[in-house]
């Protein structure tokens, strides 16, 4: 069976240990194709219909109240089903201790019984708080293993860790 990596990213101002600056490329777009380079997998990004501000207050403030809320915002291009994949790489920003709310949508449309996910995150000082457990909770059937946390500011060198904690989820 294929591996699937799965991300949820963003580009646009971001927040890098104390300062703001513009990335062309999110910081969890690098880890998973970098992740996609090490495991073969397919890559498919989780975008938003209604995409979170360029600005990055404003992004966190959106994603803050999506979360308040619960909300699931609707996703782009949702593959039918994930039949020909057993396993699956997660990727996402830690927003507010937890995924944005459009991985809920991700996660919620699919059975995954008898499928592996691999949480990874990228953050800036917050790791994956509570990430794996809301996985757990949200991906019905799924066995969800250990997941890696990247800081942001680090991706740009985070390859071997990356390639490390992937020959360990095998």
């Amino acid at each position: 069976m294929k591996k699937l990596i799965a991300y949820y990213s963003r580009a646009g101002e971001n927040y890098f240990g104390g300062e703001y600056r513009r990335i062309a490329v999110g910081n969890t777009e690098k880890t998973a194709k970098m992740l996609a380079e090490t495991t073969g997998g397919d890559l498919f990004r989780i975008e938003q219909a209604r995409p979170y501000s360029d600005d990055y207050r404003t992004c966190i403030a959106e994603a803050k109240r999506d979360m308040q809320q619960k909300a699931r915002p609707e996703v782009l291009n949702l593959p039918d089903n994930l039949d020909g994949y057993d396993e699956i790489y997660l990727g996402y920003p830690n927003y507010w201790g937890t995924m944005p709310m459009a991985v809920y949508t991700f996660l919620e449309k699919y059975d995954f019984t008898g499928k592996t996910i691999h949480p990874f995150c990228t953050h800036e000082g917050s790791g994956l708080s509570n990430t794996e457990r809301d996985i757990q909770s949200a991906a019905s059937g799924a066995k969800v293993t250990r997941g890696l946390a990247v800081c942001g500011s680090d991706v740009d060198g985070a390859k071997s860790a990356l390639e490390k904690w992937a020959r360990e989820t095998r």
